[in-house]
């Protein structure tokens, strides 16, 4: 009786956007919900009540959601767009067909709460991410951190809450249905997994980009 008790704590899993239906889940029984995880290069949209986490490093994710009807998500890039161009339908083509790429992933974020009833001018958009943890001559966060405010003040679209920069990680969860961000500062915590994660994504992108021709993937 009890096992069964326990089963029926859980409600039945939500019905997902069908370009989403491949992300898999957990239930957390202190936020009594679904859980999300994405990875550097991911995106997760959502109509239900959920909660979408990630790490980010020198990675930005933005938060996004339609105040009114809830529905809204939150990505996770890596770099900001490559060199790339819109044919007429807006379709991006070259490095920014990819969502670890900032341009790409921001469009398809967008695009996903547009197409299931957001309306622009209701967005809230919430930025997190881009710590300098990788050293070296480019500082890709602050790259990141550059690109998100450029594209968001082009799009017309205002942040209304941010934490970025640094030189830590950071672990955070949101609610898009409400708009709620959990963040933790990772400043305690040795981050040389996070750092040796991203570094080997990073090497993974140049050397995808190498092989597609000489490709910007940031200024210096």
């Amino acid at each position: 009786m009890a096992a069964v008790l326990k089963n029926l704590s859980r409600p039945m899993k939500h019905l997902r956007l069908p370009e989403f239906q491949h992300m898999k889940s957990y239930w957390d029984p202190i936020e009594n919900v679904d859980v999300i995880r994405i990875l550097a290069g991911e995106c997760y949209v959502t109509h239900c009540h959920e909660m979408i986490t990630t790490v980010l490093g020198s990675c930005v994710s933005a938060c996004i959601r339609d105040t009114v009807t809830g529905i809204g998500g939150m990505n996770h890039f890596m770099l900001p767009a490559g060199k790339a161009e819109r044919n007429g339908n807006g379709a991006v083509h070259g490095l920014s067909a990819d969502a670890a790429y900032g341009g790409y992933a921001m469009e398809l974020l967008i695009n996903s709460i547009l197409k299931y009833g957001g309306r622009r001018e209701r967005l809230e958009v919430k930025i997190f991410g881009g710590g300098r943890i990788i050293g070296g001559i480019a500082d890709i966060g602050f790259g990141n951190i550059n690109f998100i405010r450029t594209y968001l003040r082009t799009e017309g679209l205002k942040v209304v809450a941010e934490d970025v920069g640094g030189d830590f990680p950071r672990r955070m969860a949101y609610f898009p249905a409400t708009g709620k961000v959990l963040l933790k500062k990772l400043r305690n915590v040795r981050n040389e997994t996070i750092v040796q994660q991203e570094s080997a994504y990073l090497t993974n992108l140049r050397r995808e980009a190498t092989q597609g021709g000489e490709v910007e993937l940031f200024g210096d």
